[in-house]
């Protein structure tokens, strides 16, 4: 609640207001405690304060709970008590201005970068790769910005002047030429691995799966949209769907330090300002530094110690204050401290620690009080007006004014279509940009051009790759019709039937370089014939392959379910063999170890070891005798 030229969190005990200063509010802050504790109250108490400051905030939504905050709250019963509990001169519902974002564009505009500016380190971390493996995808960064990739061309043949690696598709054609030019890199940018860029190809296709496809490309984000105030002077609220994005945690950590990086690099320096120019809450910070590489983690810490000066204030929510690194939990100047739980010995070591960082109060006991905190409280400490660490008060959190709780789809649904970012970060298709352009408009291409690959292709049993024919062609179009030239029969082969020519419609050119993909004559070899069958260039080969059909995808995928299945019989029956060799070798040794203790126990065995005992005896007695008598001497 902005109250007084001063967000107002929570009442001490003794009924005074614990406020948050504008002026410190970009030192950073932490609000921890365990699950069902009221983090969630305390984040969205504070957002509500810096949008009625003025100050746009950021907010990354993994519940859906922070949708409510465009609802208008609810005045019942508990809000009334605890508005007395608080001491609040009054209360009022309100709704505040907000704008619903989504990776994957499903609750929320879309949010998109490219591969360029997300940078080899980030998605590095986004892909999980190791440090080789990093060092491989930056030589493909490098190989990029020196313009040494091949020109992206349109449908046409057309070069399109636009930026490298801007989606996924771009990325994995990069990461196919590089290793396909591994040889030539090597001596100028170091080592490329073929196994390096196997292992990178596999984990870009596995992004892909993930949504990765979705979140790289064009248009990108313009972060300068969300440092935005509405008509009453009131910050815009940005919040991120994370429900789904966070299911892959690298990939969600990874979009929030982009978006960290973004803001550093865009705002001029400011120094101290008299509020914040945005704030931004992390939740489940803890994510961010998991498994996270020196270099990573120095750059962390490197934004968080300098973005203050840019005016940009960030808030991590996480349940245990352990689960950020010293370095950055030393700059976190304003905190909120929730309680914890002491089940374990672990989690009393953490309690011990959260109370260490507080400025003791004497009216107290802190590490007592962290365990002791009921639903809504909590141990709160802010910086005061010349920057040092207030004593920590424990306080009541203020109730927040918005709406408690996840909206309906429907009134999700209607702010997004309400807001004016509603078709900017939508992608153009080819269709909508026909669509805005009147027909007598419309381009006409007119310019003779040839379909690339014309001819028939044919499986080579040696290699197993289709080729292409020599044939001779001359391009031509009439009416907006490519015809198909004149074949001349190769030697050797079957009946070519005539292809028929194929209408062309006009289409506008596209921004991002696709595969062709065209229908061609080619040779079954089950049968000997030419069918015409769609095929699909394949740019890290060089050569088309016929795009399967969906029967031929159900075949294929069955086929690998059974030699799945058999290969998996096949080294359990293996496994089986092996156990079988060792029981019976088992067996073997229990037998003879059997046989020989019979031997030993019957009479003539024990008489055969009486007399090789005394043997041994007597053979020992005159060996040592006679060392003895040859080192000093017999006696006389």
């Amino acid at each position: 609640m902005f109250y007084d030229q001063k967000i107002w969190v929570g009442t001490d005990s003794d009924g005074n207001p614990v406020n948050l200063l504008p002026h410190m509010a970009n030192r950073h802050g932490l609000i921890a405690g365990a699950t069902g504790t009221g983090k969630t109250v305390s984040l969205k108490v504070i957002a509500e304060g810096f949008s009625d400051m003025g100050v746009p905030v950021f907010l990354s939504d993994i519940k859906g709970d922070l949708s409510g905050m465009v609802k208008m709250g609810v005045d019942n019963a508990n809000i009334q008590k605890r508005v007395q509990m608080c001491g609040m001169p009054g209360f009022t519902p309100k709704k505040y201005p907000a704008c619903f974002w989504d990776v994957y564009g499903e609750q929320g505009i879309p949010v998109r970068t490219t591969v360029l500016e997300m940078g080899p380190m980030l998605l590095s971390r986004m892909l999980g790769l190791n440090e080789t493996q990093s060092g491989v995808l930056n030589i493909v960064f490098r190989v990029a910005n020196d313009g040494k990739l091949p020109q992206k061309v349109d449908m046409y043949g057309q070069i399109v002047n636009e930026p490298q690696l801007q989606n996924i598709a771009d990325l994995k054609q990069a990461i196919a030429y590089v290793g396909a030019h591994a040889d030539e890199y090597t001596v100028e940018y170091g080592n490329v691995s073929r196994a390096s860029i196997g292992a990178i190809q596999r984990a870009v296709a596995l992004l892909e799966d993930q949504g990765g496809d979705k979140f790289f490309g064009t248009p990108a984000l313009n972060i300068a949209d969300w440092i935005k105030v509405d008509e009453d002077g009131r910050g815009l609220i940005s919040i991120l769907a994370c429900d789904k994005l966070f299911l892959n945690p690298l990939m969600y950590s990874t979009f929030l330090l982009w978006l960290l990086t973004e803001l550093y690099e865009l705002l001029p320096e400011r120094g101290d300002c008299d509020k914040p120019v945005m704030v931004f809450f992390f939740d489940e910070a803890h994510l961010l530094f998991n498994d996270c590489p020196k270099q990573l983690m120095d750059k962390i810490e490197q934004v968080v110690r300098l973005i203050r000066s840019k005016g940009v204030g960030v808030y991590f929510i996480t349940q245990n204050p352990t689960d950020v690194p010293m370095t950055v939990l030393g700059q976190l100047g304003n905190r909120v401290q929730h309680a914890l739980r002491a089940f374990t010995p672990l989690d009393q070591k953490a309690v011990k620690v959260a109370a260490q960082t507080f400025r003791t109060n004497p009216k107290f006991n802190t590490e007592e009080a962290i365990t002791l905190l009921k639903t809504g409280e909590a141990l709160i400490s802010f910086l005061d007006e010349n920057g040092a660490p207030g004593i920590v008060q424990r306080a009541t959190v203020l109730p927040p004014q918005s709406y408690m709780g996840a909206i309906t789809v429907e009134e999700r649904n209607e702010v997004i279509n309400q807001s004016e970012f509603k078709g900017v970060y939508h992608p153009m298709t080819e269709q909508n940009n026909m669509e805005q352009i009147p027909v007598a408009e419309q381009p006409v291409y007119q310019q003779p051009m040839m379909q690339p690959q014309q001819g028939f292709m044919v499986l080579d049993p040696t290699t197993g790759q289709y080729v292409q024919q020599p044939v001779m062609q001359q391009p031509m179009m009439q009416q907006g019709m490519y015809q198909q030239p004149m074949m001349q029969q190769p030697m050797g082969y079957p009946q070519v039937p005539t292809l028929q020519a194929t209408p062309v419609q006009p289409m506008a050119s596209t921004a991002a370089a696709q595969p062709a993909v065209q229908t061609m004559l080619v040779m079954d070899p089950t049968t000997g014939q030419y069918v015409q069958r769609q095929m699909q260039f394949n740019p890290a080969t060089g050569q088309y392959m016929p795009v399967m059909t969906e029967e031929e995808k159900k075949a294929a995928a069955l086929a690998a379910k059974e030699a799945e299945k058999a290969a998996k019989e096949a080294a359990k029956a293996e496994k089986e063999a092996l156990a079988e060799a060792r029981r019976q070798r088992a067996d073997e040794l229990r037998e003879e170890r059997a046989e020989r203790a019979r031997v030993n126990d019957s009479v003539l065995g024990r008489i055969k070891n009486t007399a090789i005992s005394s043997a041994t005896r007597t053979a020992t007695n005159k060996l040592v005798n006679g060392l003895i008598n040859g080192i000093f001497g017999k006696k006389k």
